[in-house]
């Protein structure tokens, strides 16, 4: 059985001053309670082979347990009594934020983590997605105890939260086990929902705007390589425009048909892999091309990026290039939903981000019946490379002088 607690709050909620508040505070749920200390909890675990996973995402904070069916009351049991009954001990919070400070400083000696920090930084800017999720060392070094019981208190209860089970259960047994250990559970605290407004002012940019070329340079003087990410804002996870948006991210940079990877890698030489990311959350989105290459190639790795962009912006996409997309995503579908934490996965993916519980059953006669002229619509709509961000971390003095080239 696998048995998941979700709380609809994670690092969005965090406080301005503070991101990686969400992060510890569930990284912490497993380290000690009122009755059990952090080595009880994983004692009972490791006892029956039994596994957990925590933390926190940018729209939820999450337990997670998985167990053999002849200990199905264990997971109820630790569960209910981490998020209910946390202590918070002293020195857990001071061990926990060693680990994620000694984490966060690795990560930016990491060229890949910054290129992804520095983008989603500047394509959420004015967003509550503006920041990681794991937070920066200045804000985890400043989290106090205090502050990580307030966040507890806004956002973790019952109101907020949803428990899944998925494996050998029935129904009428989960139910009981779910009274019988969260029964006792009180609401404390009503947390901010995103409305309608919200998701207009995260999702758009000012009309009166004009589009521009956004170019960010880091310098890693000692690189070899420079890391390249190429994107803008798109859209909310239950956007009417996702499943278009899925197709087109699939034929840009997908594992289908993949027109960066053949442009840059088949045609050219110039990286070992590309591709493109459409990551939705619960109020806006980004559309993210990445990649890396050789630092000399650097200015033209950019520009046929770009070129593969703008042709799909222009031009309506092949029906072999939709066709192969469609049983691309109908295959995965299928592998997504293979196993009992897939299974929680997706069922909770759709509490979430307020889709209808039948979505993944409509999945697949949707998907086949999408036209090639929705999905150029959509790309239209959300995939503009002239009012784009471009990110490049690298030895920059050997390609900054020839930005020019690609424009402002």
């Amino acid at each position: 059985i696998d048995l998941r607690l979700v709380v609809l709050s994670g690092a969005e909620a965090d406080p301005p001053a503070l991101p990686g508040t969400a992060q510890l505070v569930a990284s912490l749920l497993t380290q000690g309670t009122a009755t059990r200390t952090a080595q009880d909890i994983a004692r009972a675990i490791d006892q029956v082979g039994a596994t957990i996973d925590n933390g926190a995402d940018f729209d939820n904070s999450y337990i997670d347990m998985s167990v053999l069916t002849d200990h199905t009351d264990l997971p109820f049991e630790l569960i209910s009594d981490m998020a209910m009954h946390p202590a918070f001990p002293p020195d857990e919070i001071e061990r926990q934020r060693k680990q994620e400070l000694s984490a966060l400083s690795v990560a930016r000696d990491d060229p890949s983590y910054v290129a992804d920090a520095v983008f989603d930084r500047l394509v959420f800017a004015g967003t509550r997605y503006g920041h990681p999720p794991d937070g920066v060392p200045e804000a985890v070094g400043k989290i106090s105890a205090a502050d990580i019981r307030d966040f507890y208190s806004r956002y973790y209860h019952p109101d907020n939260s949803i428990l899944i089970m998925v494996g050998d259960i029935q129904a009428a047994d989960g139910f009981r086990l779910a009274a019988q250990y969260f029964g006792g559970w009180n609401n404390n605290a009503s947390p901010h929902a995103a409305t309608q407004e919200t998701v207009a002012a995260e999702g758009n940019r000012s009309a009166t705007e004009p589009p521009q070329r956004q170019i960010v340079v880091i310098d890693k003087p000692d690189a070899v390589q420079t890391e390249i990410r190429i994107g803008n804002r798109a859209i909310p996870r239950a956007s009417s425009d996702y499943l278009a948006l899925t197709v087109a991210d699939q034929i840009l940079g997908g594992p289908s048909t993949n027109r960066l990877y053949k442009a840059l890698r088949t045609e050219h030489g110039l990286t070992y892999s590309a591709s493109s990311e459409l990551d939705c959350y619960q109020t806006v989105g980004s559309w993210e091309s990445k990649t890396f290459t050789r630092t000399s190639g650097t200015i033209e790795t950019v520009r046929l990026a770009l070129d593969q962009m703008k042709i799909m912006h222009d031009h309506a996409i092949s029906s072999s290039e939709l066709e192969t997309a469609q049983s691309y995503l109908t295959g995965h579908l299928a592998l997504q939903v293979e196993s009992p934490d897939g299974i929680a996965t997706q069922t909770l993916n759709l509490m979430v981000y307020n889709l209808p519980l039948d979505y993944w059953n409509m999945f697949p006669q949707e998907l086949r019946t999408l036209q090639a002229t929705e999905v150029l619509d959509a790309t239209r709509r959300y995939l503009n490379p002239d009012d784009i961000i471009i990110v490049l971390v690298g030895n920059a003095s050997a390609f900054v002088h020839d930005l020019n080239e690609l424009g402002k």
